[in-house]
């Protein structure tokens, strides 16, 4: 199965971030992740609008945005209108998830849930068939550098058998403290992306050609 490489770029260098936007294009990575925070749902503040928009103008590939925020629904526009290719929502901050998950498609945009470690799959279920992609938090969003919470694989399991036994469209990825063994664990039982930060690819000495490269390799 192939692999969609995702770095999360609220790890990267940003003393550097030309430069570490080349080195993740000649990596030909896959998905750029932007987490986006408020500092409410979250207890933390994520990338700003300027990361995201330097980000999107220098590379032609897949720029995702993930609102950790209240009231997503009123951000859906402007990100669409900044050129994001996917936008992620939580809908345990949306009084209507459907309805934001239309006006993202609306906007030609591909919508996609994110879903806390806490949040049990038969409160999204009812969504599953309107989204492409299900983020799957394997740690409690907000901060970089957690710990990957193991109860976690029993969600993702069953998120991947629902999607296989039925008529869904969607694409599983995950998030948070994903290792190279994790991607190898996870990719037998379906996963189809993976958002990398400090426990796979930032902050290593090998080039991120090469880590990518062994990465899709396993």
């Amino acid at each position: 199965m192939e692999k969609l490489i995702c770095p999360s770029m609220m790890c990267a260098n940003f003393r550097s971030l030309e430069d570490e936007m080349n080195a993740l294009e000649e990596a030909n990575v896959d998905i750029y992740h932007i987490d986006i925070m408020d500092g409410n749902f979250v207890p933390n503040f994520g990338m700003g609008l300027q990361d995201f928009e330097y980000i999107r103008s220098a590379t032609k590939k897949t720029v995702d945005v993930h609102l950790m925020i209240d009231n997503p629904s009123a951000y859906i526009d402007l990100f669409a209108e900044k050129g994001a290719d996917i936008i992620y929502f939580h809908p345990e901050t949306d009084m209507h998830p459907a309805r934001t998950i239309d006006r993202i498609r609306t906007n030609d945009v591909k919508p996609g849930i994110a879903i806390n470690p806490g949040t049990s799959i038969a409160s999204i279920e009812p969504l599953l068939s309107l989204v492409d992609y299900v983020l799957v938090m394997t740690v409690n969003p907000g901060f970089a550098g957690q710990k990957y919470l193991p109860f976690v694989n029993d969600k993702i399991e069953e998120l991947c058998k629902i999607k296989n036994e039925g008529n869904n469209q969607f694409q599983v990825v995950v998030d948070g403290a994903i290792s190279p063994e994790k991607i190898q664990e996870l990719s037998a039982v379906g996963v189809e992306g993976f958002v990398l930060g400090t426990s796979a690819l930032f902050g290593k000495e090998e080039s991120y050609k090469t880590i990518t490269e062994k990465l899709r390799a396993l």
